[in-house]
């Protein structure tokens, strides 16, 4: 870090020998969620670090709530240009194929397990499917456990999904796996369910539980069943043609930074699905367990279905599983 920030200061003093003033890069930073979720959390803390080391020579604007855009939207504008990073998550398996392996039901079992599997298959194999899409891979964060709500009934099993109208986010895979349950999976932007649900639109809606309390939710649905069906990463991405044309010292920075907060967000993530499950609680959603081996067994086609249709799909299955076992 040290060196990367004496070669910042080097081509700062470059820059302003040549053009008379020193020049700041405005770089913005785009996500759809909610302010308090873990997504938000993690993005104003990436930008806070990134900015105090950049100093004058470039600034990291953090737009929530959907500001700049949806998930699809923000991918078309990473590679346009128009917005610099954004912190996606479902959307990438429908953008690179390989990213459907975070589909997978009950794929990922902890975090000790999300990073082997990291290591082992997101470096080495995804983050150069994203790049030959024209996507730069800088940190693999945290979206994290996925939970059903719905406003008719206690979910137990898959079969208490059925005729249930359920919002899932904009991903095939999302969609195949309740379909495979039994549900009614209808696609929709995170900006929008709310208001779907609380008109009758939708019955429920799956998400982990920081969007489940940061986009209140629990205000117009009943239950709350702690499924932990899908493990969802974030990735903080960036438009690759935009990434390469930024000075090799700024992207060394905020490519370290990146990384570096994966800890702080491990650490966020945990304090607040403690938290977060007593807040719901206090508020009066009723909330329940379910037979996850019986979902398990419900989502095995979906595995079939991904190795055949993803190259070496049914190899990425069987290794993350295999690191699931790896001594810890």
């Amino acid at each position: 870090m040290r060196r990367a920030l004496y070669a910042v200061a080097a081509w700062a003093l470059l820059l302003s020998a040549c053009a008379g003033e020193r020049t700041q890069l405005d770089l913005r930073l785009g996500h759809v969620a909610s302010p308090g979720s873990l997504t938000a959390v993690s993005a104003e803390e990436f930008a806070k670090r990134a900015n105090q080391r950049l100093g004058d020579l470039g600034h990291v604007t953090v737009f929530g709530s959907s500001q700049l855009g949806d998930d699809e939207t923000l991918l078309i504008k990473l590679k346009l240009g128009t917005v610099d990073f954004s912190v996606p998550s479902t959307i990438m398996s429908s953008a690179v194929a390989s990213f459907g392996l975070f589909e997978m039901p009950y794929l990922v079992r902890d975090r000790e397990h999300m990073r082997r599997i990291e290591q082992e298959l997101v470096w080495p194999r995804l983050a150069p499917d994203a790049a030959a899409r024209g996507y730069e891979l800088l940190a693999v964060w945290e979206n994290g456990f996925r939970h059903i709500t719905n406003d008719t009934r206690p979910i137990e099993g898959p079969d208490d999904l059925r005729g249930i109208k359920l919002r899932t986010p904009r991903g095939r895979w999302r969609v195949r796996l309740f379909q495979t349950f039994g549900a009614n999976p209808t696609p929709m932007s995170l900006s929008e369910t709310f208001i779907a649900l609380q008109t009758g639109v939708i019955d429920g809606q799956e998400n982990p539980l920081s969007q489940i309390h940061s986009q209140k939710f629990h205000e117009v649905q009943k239950f709350l069943t702690l499924s932990s069906h899908v493990y969802t990463p974030a990735f903080l991405l960036a438009g690759r043609d935009r990434w390469q044309s930024l000075p090799e010292p700024i992207r060394e920075i905020l490519s370290s930074t990146a990384r570096e907060i994966q800890a702080f967000v491990y650490e966020q993530a945990e304090s607040l699905d403690e938290s977060l499950l007593a807040d719901l609680r206090l508020a009066g959603i009723a909330v329940n367990e379910c037979d996850r081996e019986r979902f398990l067994a419900a989502g095995q086609p979906l595995f079939a279905e991904f190795a055949r249709e993803v190259p070496q799909g049914g190899e990425m299955v069987a290794k993350a599983l295999a690191l699931a076992q790896a001594e810890r």
